[in-house]
């Protein structure tokens, strides 16, 4: 199951009070934000999708590691946006036989996986290609990893919107209720 911690939020503040430069003629200052600066916010937030009125969410920075089955890999792409810091290596480690595989992997399919797992390890020729590539071909998609990521506020209102009712609800459904905890979560993204 998706699982995520370690979640940060950086430039809140500072994105809201940067929020008033279009209709600014003197230098910015950054001083304590003002009621007037959330409440700026929350109008813009409100505009037409694409209008850029929003784009204040940018400078709002998000950071999180997240363990994921490896089949929520190809939707995760789609949002060039999850910048990600940091994962840890199928290729590197797949053959070690130390990662966690969610609970619907069938036993049968993972008893298979561990047997070409143990063929790689004590192939006498220290693995071989050709059973290295049948390791990594029948990887369970259920494979979980972590990975860092780096998002901010105007993606997630995206992701949240595009993904909140999708059909791996214990995938996309733990990243959504991760949203809703982001501080101004109701007033900026939902």
């Amino acid at each position: 199951m998706t699982k995520i911690k370690n979640l940060k939020v950086y430039g809140l503040d500072e994105s809201v009070i940067r929020s008033g430069l279009p209709m600014r003629t003197a230098e910015p200052e950054m001083k304590e934000p003002k009621l007037r600066d959330y409440d700026r916010g929350q109008k813009l937030v409100k505009a037409k999708s694409g209008s850029g009125h929003d784009s204040f969410l940018k400078g709002i920075i998000v950071q999180f590691d997240i363990k994921y089955p490896q089949y929520l890999t190809p939707q995760m792409q789609r949002y060039h946006w999850f910048n990600i810091i940091s994962s840890q290596s199928k290729m590197h480690c797949l053959t070690k036989g130390e990662f966690e595989y969610n609970e619907y992997v069938l036993p049968e399919i993972y008893e298979e996986f561990e047997f070409l797992l143990e063929k790689y390890n004590d192939d006498f020729t220290g693995g071989s290609y050709e059973q290295f590539m049948k390791c990594i071909s029948n990887c369970p998609m259920g494979l979980e990893l972590w990975m860092g990521i780096t998002t901010n506020y105007l993606q997630l209102k995206t992701i949240y919107h595009q993904r909140k009712n999708h059909k791996l609800k214990e995938d996309w459904g733990e990243i959504c209720k991760m949203i809703e905890k982001l501080p101004y979560f109701k007033e900026f993204i939902s």
